[in-house]
């Protein structure tokens, strides 16, 4: 799990029919065409990264609902994907790179200061390099967490009525997957089948 990056996808159901995963821009004109139907619903929109329903403006035309869309990363990376001509900062050669860096005020006692000025490459580099230790160490434990919260939003608001939600819910704050399973198992195909893909990721 480690490194695991968030689910960048969106999520409409339709009561516990499930409609389409994909981009923003798709799912909210999925969204709106269901809505549109007049169907039994409700209709909720997903933000899979967090597991909460979201809502869209879905007024006027199509062109106008997706303009008034948040500009999501996965957007504003696909917006920004064409190729750029080279500047002094992209075809630099030796000398030292250009790492993005942001300065800010660090507040240590004066022991810590003392052994970061020990350190190789001074105070700024051991610095990082300890920052990236701790994320490493701690990347997967923070990602079961993000799962499992993720996972009991779009639980809490979609199956609260289903049987079995509350044991669910035990299950899933307790590790137990394969408990989990077993109380999935009498759900909505379409609610079971995302609920396992926002605890396990892409499966």
């Amino acid at each position: 799990m480690t490194d695991t990056p968030a689910l960048a996808t969106y999520t409409v159901f339709n009561g516990h029919q499930h409609i389409t995963t994909g981009s923003l821009p798709s799912a909210a004109l999925a969204f709106k065409q269901q809505l549109a139907e007049s169907t039994a619903g409700p209709v909720l929109l997903f933000n899979d990264a967090t597991g909460r329903s979201m809502d869209v403006d879905i007024r006027g035309t199509d062109q106008e609902v997706l303009a008034r869309l948040p500009v999501t990363e996965a957007t504003a990376s696909s917006e920004t994907s064409e190729p750029t001509e080279p500047t002094p900062e992209t075809t630099r050669g030796r000398g030292r790179p250009k790492l993005g860096v942001v300065a800010r005020e660090v507040t240590l006692l004066p022991r810590h200061w003392e052994w970061l000025a020990t350190q190789s490459g001074g105070a700024s580099v051991a610095l990082r390099k300890l920052v990236e230790d701790a994320r490493r160490a701690h990347s997967e434990k923070d990602w079961l967490r993000n799962a499992q919260e993720r996972t009991y939003h779009f639980m809490s608001a979609i199956g609260g009525d289903l049987p079995g939600f509350e044991e669910a819910s035990r299950a899933l704050f307790a590790k137990d997957n394969e408990k989990l399973k077993e109380l999935l198992a009498v759900w909505p195909e379409g609610v079971r089948h995302h609920t396992i893909r926002l605890l396990f990721g892409d499966v």
